[in-house]
């Protein structure tokens, strides 16, 4: 449950939000990801500890430059974690359908 509530707390920032909406796309060096942010590099690399803490990305060296890319291990946790409470909402809903079929056909 501690990865899930880090990995709940690194989206609720928007910088953040923007960061991983990037490396949607592709694996990207911080420079890159940097680009048009009105925030400095160093602060783009604080993000992505928090985000790498988190466990959303994960990085690799490729020559002096760190790649980061989103953890789909990650996602699948938090897909799961949603899809309980997805679970118990179709749930309560299939149950007051049903409730009110049969209350519709005692009439």
């Amino acid at each position: 449950m501690a990865n899930i509530d880090a990995r709940l707390n690194a989206f609720g920032d928007p910088t953040r939000r923007r960061i991983l909406t990037r490396l949607r796309k592709q694996p990207m060096p911080v420079s890159s990801i940097a680009k048009g942010f009105r925030i400095s590099r160093p602060a783009i690399s604080q993000h992505l500890k928090v985000l790498k803490d988190a466990g959303l990305v994960v990085d690799h060296a490729e020559g002096t430059r760190r790649v980061y890319q989103l953890n789909p291990a990650a996602f699948a946790s938090l897909r799961e974690y949603f899809d309980e409470f997805w679970d118990v909402a179709l749930q309560s809903f299939a149950r007051r359908v049903e409730s009110r079929i049969t209350t519709n056909d005692d009439e």
